[in-house]
């Protein structure tokens, strides 16, 4: 049925609403943020409907490349009253979940196989809105943009928008809202934090709460190719070239290439992190070594993270046995931020990989988060 509805709508909407002319009889929203459906939903804990108000959202935001698309996602309100203003609105972005339309975080939520829902709960337990959204082509038509922080930052920051203008959910376009998320998250949440001054100014962003950033993709790359991590070096070339068609990759993909990057589209994270454990790009391409072609380094530039001053505080995380995104990946960002002049707290966490950065580090983040609030 979600497929099916978001089929239709980009199919009818997108067509008739983002690309057609405004008449006297309709209205055109065709701005970042704009709302083009929501449908309650029920979302579940395991096998059990959790207690809150759900809405599934399909809404209008922005590509890499500055073209209007289409972004779902799920908007969470919980049964506690809030008195002390305007609710406030988390919009979290999840880490890695893969690159297949069955991975969307709405999915997931739906069946009750979400495995951020711990930290989800503790925002809604403490009354907070949750907005999460399913990124670019995750859960919607086209390729999964995985990686590329200037899609999802866009989108993070467009879910906050179109969740204040949910009927009856009882969010205020005002209210206070933070940004939240870890590893492919925490991408996320830094680039709408640098992004949010220019693109949505009249977000009331109060706190950006970021993990495990991948920073500097460059080196981020480098260091996982050889490395355990190398499937989520493919997912990323995958998702650079979803986002940016210029860029040469499924045209220099040899025949093992050929053979696993279409699976690696339709690859949750279990199966994305067995995909080719140790590998190395050049194994799956006709050239030694892709990302050296300027096209590609001017694209990783374009998403560096820690040359925009973020105007909101920031909350920086980093386990300092990282095996994904080494520790001096976070503290060259905390650098970057601090000489810009930015709000930051930072926390190295001792002694923990990049699971357990997230397991000790995301409730502390979400405290932090709660002091903004």
């Amino acid at each position: 049925m979600l497929r099916r509805t978001l089929v239709s709508v980009l199919g009818i909407a997108l067509a008739a609403v983002l690309v057609a002319a405004p008449t006297a009889h309709a209205t055109t929203p065709a701005a970042p943020g704009d709302l083009l459906e929501s449908q309650p939903t029920t979302v579940k804990v395991a096998v059990f409907p959790a207690p809150v108000r759900a809405w599934h959202l399909l809404y209008r935001s922005t590509s890499a490349t500055g073209a209007a698309n289409a972004v779902s996602g799920t908007l969470l309100v919980p049964p506690i009253p809030w008195t002390k203003g305007p609710r406030p609105l988390v919009s979290y972005a999840v880490g890695t979940h893969g690159l297949g339309d069955q991975c969307a975080p709405s999915n997931l939520l739906a069946n009750g196989t979400e495995n951020e829902i711990a930290l989800i709960g503790q925002a809604l337990s403490r009354g907070w809105a949750v907005v999460l959204t399913d990124y670019e082509g995750l859960g919607t038509p086209g390729d999964h943009t995985y990686a590329v922080g200037q899609s999802e930052g866009r989108a993070v920051l467009d879910a906050a928008r179109a969740a204040a203008r949910v009927p009856d959910a009882g969010l205020s376009p005002s209210g206070p809202v933070g940004v939240f998320g870890y590893s492919q998250g925490g991408q996320a949440a830094a680039s709408a934090g640098e992004l949010q001054p220019t693109y949505a100014p009249e977000l009331n962003l109060v706190g950006v709460a970021e993990g495990g950033v991948p920073a500097d993709l460059k080196q981020v790359m480098k260091f996982n190719d050889g490395n355990a991590g190398f499937s989520l070096v493919l997912g990323a070339a995958t998702g650079f070239a979803a986002a940016y068609p210029e860029l040469p990759f499924n045209d220099i993909l040899n025949a093992r290439g050929k053979a696993l990057v279409p699976k690696v589209k339709q690859m949750c994270t279990v199966q994305l992190a067995l995909a080719a454990p140790f590998g190395h790009l050049s194994d799956y391409t006709t050239v030694p070594d892709p990302a050296a072609d300027p096209r590609w380094q001017a694209r990783l530039d374009q998403n560096y993270l820690g040359r925009v001053k973020p105007k909101a505080p920031v909350f920086l995380y980093h386990a300092s046995a990282d095996e994904l995104i080494p520790l001096a990946i976070g503290t060259g960002l905390r650098d970057r931020y601090q000489a810009l002049g930015a709000d930051v707290t930072w926390q190295e966490f001792p002694l923990l990989e990049h699971i357990g950065g997230v397991s000790v580090g995301g409730p502390v983040a979400m405290t932090w988060l709660g002091t903004k609030f």
